[in-house]
């Protein structure tokens, strides 16, 4: 029986869940469960929007906005990974973290894009604080724009001609293993902020709503 490594989609927490084939690979054996639970989604989310969506090459430079989050740091991860060279933006206290994980420059959320003017080949939005408009003012000739925020208004601009795209993730076999390979190569890890058993998941959740996202890290139910 081999480890699970996997995309949870929508649902409740269990002690076992049933999952597509198609989502599901070896959990590498130097990664704790732990930290494979924290990478699958938002590692698949932010491959996707990169190299599928986002078609980035070796040498690019990448804009990753919300550069701290879930998505945006495994964002940041993979785009090095693929050498290309990454800015970004995240909170001003944040900024020597985001540093520290490889983004320059690290600017704060209320930044001028016109200071970034034609930079980037890819500019990706992975929260919704980032106009378009300024998006483009960002772009390189050529250079396109993805979100990971399937609003209506982002898919209905998705469609049209432009450098626009949205992505939503889909479970994908070959992603999941590069994302899988990455974690356990090291160059690919999410911070945890609290592990917690799951008889204790509906506190833990209701104290994460309650008190927003959580900052340092990702909530980890496990079944012990």
């Amino acid at each position: 029986m081999r480890e699970p490594f996997w995309i949870k989609s929508a649902g409740a927490f269990a002690d076992v869940v049933v999952a597509q084939e198609k989502g599901v690979v070896n959990k590498p054996e130097n990664l704790s469960f732990e930290d494979a639970a924290a990478v699958p989604t938002v590692g698949i989310t932010a491959l996707q929007a990169l190299i599928t969506k986002g078609r980035l090459q070796p040498g690019e430079a990448v804009f990753v906005h919300s550069c701290l989050g879930g998505v945006g740091r495994s964002a940041v991860q993979i785009a090095l990974a693929h050498q290309a060279t990454v800015a970004g933006s995240c909170r001003d206290n944040a900024r020597s973290e985001a540093r520290d994980l490889g983004v320059d420059p690290a600017v704060d959320f209320g930044f001028d894009p016109a200071s970034l003017a034609r930079r980037f080949d890819l500019v990706l939005i992975t929260a919704g604080t980032l106009p378009v408009k300024a998006a483009r003012t960002m772009l390189k000739p050529g250079g396109r724009i993805v979100s990971v925020l399937p609003t209506p208004s982002n898919l209905a601009r998705s469609v049209l001609p432009g450098p626009f795209r949205v992505l939503i993730a889909q479970p994908v076999t070959e992603d999941l293993e590069e994302v899988a390979r990455a974690a356990g190569q090291g160059s690919l890890r999410l911070p945890i902020a609290r592990t917690v058993p799951l008889s204790q998941a509906i506190p833990a959740l209701t104290e994460l709503e309650r008190n927003g996202t959580a900052k340092r890290g990702k909530l980890i139910i496990t079944p012990g």
